[in-house]
């Protein structure tokens, strides 16, 4: 077995084991107390973090607009088959190491609304005969809406849906900067989408217009709450006198994360520099190892519960462009130095950082640090994309969801009575 597949299948297992405290099993979730609010239901995948960081930002939100509300967040790939585990999860990954061309190209081809066609039939039967847990739980317990930060469980609702078996709504947010068709599947009350761009998309697709909301992608609500840099830099005890230039590795810890950081420490200008490794022990360690010029401050973290204080403190993240992590880097007014995007999704989220002025890519990693030096050597520019990303930024977006959540949760309700 490879190194870069240990790597990932640690990756993998940290990503399930960080956020498990946080989802429901959903099989359970009615046996403690009864319940006099609505019931609604969460889903998410742990493909990487980003779903299930998204789906816990509006579990908060409507926790907070619906105190009598009983809210369950559950993680799907935890009610199918290990095989099914490893092939949406660290087998995808893998792919993107390995075969990152033809990740591309099977995004592209399967790009189209995900009922649509052969290929959507055989799926959706192979999804059925591994998803007979969840749709127990999608089936068998009182929902009043399920919310799908994933379009895997968005699928099968709407299968159930029209065979008469779920009559509960449902909505779908989708977690990227562009809208790939398999995150569209009828019926479903309600879209979220990060752009105007997005909601031009799902309606050539067929979305009737009023069931398309340009709301941004959903983050932590701590995102959206007045905070202090400076402050925040003399709490973290980061240097005040140079920039602050923060490494993301990932949870999977896929890519070339020793280089990038080598090219990090050779850059001539002294740095504050802040990587963070989460729980990838592998990768924290393989940095922590690197030498690095006296010249530069720097600090290796592994798994942190203060990535938004450091965000806030950076000036430049360097990082793949995940969906959760463009639109935490944006609200935090970072820009942003895109390395290795994964073909497809973070491609096309790189697409959305350029063209708004928030971000850099490097194509070759042998150019990361004259890209990355002239950056921080053009105060002006850096200013300029640090107050774009602020521009491009909906911090509130889990409330503006919840806010037309709970509005089709009325909507539902008179329906019915």
């Amino acid at each position: 077995m490879s190194a870069m597949t240990n790597r990932i299948r640690r990756g993998a297992r940290n990503i399930s084991s960080m956020f498990r405290s946080s989802v429901s099993s959903g099989e359970d979730v009615w046996q403690d107390s009864p319940v006099s609010g609505p019931r609604i239901l969460i889903l998410s995948a742990s493909v990487g973090s980003g779903h299930i960081r998204a789906a816990t930002a509006l579990q908060t939100a409507l926790g907070r607009m619906l105190p009598d509300a009983r809210i369950a967040h559950v993680d799907v790939l935890q009610f199918t088959n290990a095989a099914f585990r490893r092939a949406y999860g660290a087998g995808y990954f893998r792919a993107a190491q390995s075969v990152p061309r033809l990740v591309g190209m099977l995004y592209d081809f399967l790009d189209q609304p995900g009922d649509a066609g052969v290929t959507a039939r055989a799926r959706l039967a192979f999804e059925r005969m591994n998803f007979t847990r969840l749709t127990k739980i999608l089936t068998h317990q009182p929902w009043d809406l399920a919310i799908n930060t994933h379009f895997l469980p968005a699928a099968l609702i709407a299968r159930l849906s029209r065979n008469g078996s779920v009559h509960y709504p449902q909505a779908t947010v989708v977690t990227d900067y562009d809208v790939h068709g398999m995150w569209i599947h009828e019926p479903c009350e309600k879209y979220f989408l990060a752009t105007p761009e997005c909601r031009a998309n799902v309606i050539a697709d067929g979305v009737s217009p009023e069931r398309a909301s340009v709301t941004g992608i959903p983050i932590d609500p701590v995102f959206a709450e007045p905070r202090d840099r400076m402050q925040t830099i003399r709490n973290l005890g980061l240097a005040v006198d140079r920039p602050i230039v923060l490494q993301l590795a990932g949870g999977f810890g896929i890519g070339s994360i020793e280089r990038i950081h080598h090219s990090i420490c050779q850059i001539e200008r002294p740095l504050q520099i802040v990587a963070v490794a989460g729980k990838n022990e592998p990768a924290r360690d393989a940095m922590a190892s690197m030498d690095c010029h006296p010249r530069h401050q720097r600090r290796i973290l592994g798994y942190t519960d203060q990535m938004h204080e450091f965000l806030l403190a950076a000036d430049v993240v360097v990082s793949k462009p995940g969906g959760l992590t463009t639109t935490e880097s944006l609200a935090s007014g970072c820009a942003m130095l895109i390395v290795e995007p994964i073909p497809g999704q973070e491609d096309r989220n790189a697409d959305y950082l350029l063209e708004n002025g928030c971000g850099i890519k490097v194509n070759n990693l042998s150019s990361l640090t004259l890209k990355l030096s002239s950056l921080l050597n053009d105060p002006e520019k850096l200013a300029r994309m640090r107050q774009n990303a602020l521009d491009c930024s909906r911090p509130r977006a889990a409330f503006d969801i919840a806010e037309q959540c709970i509005e089709l949760l009325h909507s539902a309700r008179a329906t019915v009575y």
